[in-house]
């Protein structure tokens, strides 16, 4: 946190050292999926706890910066791109789901990863320009977001690498396609300092609003919808209040 709140450092630094986490748990989250991968409980509970994370950090910090802004029709306008960005995304996952069964094992070997992949880095091309906004947002805002991030990005990269296995790769080359792919979060967030730090109000409108939209979607329609693939329990489901608790202190914390 000191390093973030160091004033002579200049917008481009402090998303260096913000994104470094998310990048890391790309690679961390693909080595434990390769060696020890987790079980299915454990995986459910760190799905609930990464959906209050990334909620508490859109209501807490997206959100509110969001009315602050004003300018209703950007945000709408913003909102609307977000959406629609995750729908794409979504359904071209349904197709690449659908191919998987349709066709044959030798032609998915060849065929699923590059699609796959390219929907991934998408993903976190967009998670690295969140980590952007939160710097431009201030202090606090890029820390909550970066925490947020990293937690998600861990569990997909936990995901990716042991889809990439099935397919038929190698276990170094899918932990080295991981570590690589979270480079893409490093690109986003510099890539969204860049473009974000002398935006107009209204500009800004919209990437917030657009933010909030990937957020909301991340939470509700991924990461709890596969979390409650699994049989609830209590613990599971406090795993999701306890996500939200923990991002709620440490804002009231930092700020």
């Amino acid at each position: 946190m000191a390093l973030v709140r160091n004033e002579a450092m200049t917008p481009v630094a402090q998303a260096a050292v913000l994104v470094s986490f998310p990048v890391a748990a790309a690679a961390i989250g693909s080595g434990v999926a390769l060696v020890r991968p987790p079980g299915p409980r454990l995986v459910s509970g760190i799905q609930h706890f990464a959906a209050g994370v990334v909620l508490a950090a859109l209501a807490g910090e997206v959100l509110p910066r969001l009315r602050e802004e004003g300018n209703l029709p950007w945000a709408v306008i913003g909102f609307t791109v977000g959406v629609l960005t995750m729908l794409a995304l979504a359904a071209y996952g349904r197709s690449r789901d659908e191919a998987r069964t349709n066709v044959s094992t030798r032609t998915l070997v060849m065929a699923l990863p590059l699609g796959m992949l390219v929907a991934v880095g998408i993903d976190l091309l967009i998670d690295g320009l969140l980590v952007g906004l939160g710097v431009t947002l201030g202090a606090t805002a890029g820390l909550i977001l970066t925490v947020a991030l990293t937690i998600e990005i861990l569990f997909l990269s936990l995901s990716l690498a042991a889809e990439l296995t099935e397919t038929g790769l190698g276990r170094l080359q899918a932990g080295l396609i991981c570590a690589g792919l979270g480079l893409i979060t490093a690109v986003g967030a510099i890539g969204g300092v860049l473009v974000l730090g002398g935006a107009s109000d209204a500009v800004l409108a919209a990437v917030l609003a657009f933010g909030s939209a990937a957020l909301m979607y991340l939470a509700v329609e991924e990461l709890l919808v596969e979390a409650h693939e699994q049989d609830e329990s209590s613990l599971l489901t406090a795993m999701f209040f306890a996500g939200f608790l923990v991002i709620y202190v440490l804002g009231e914390l930092a700020a």
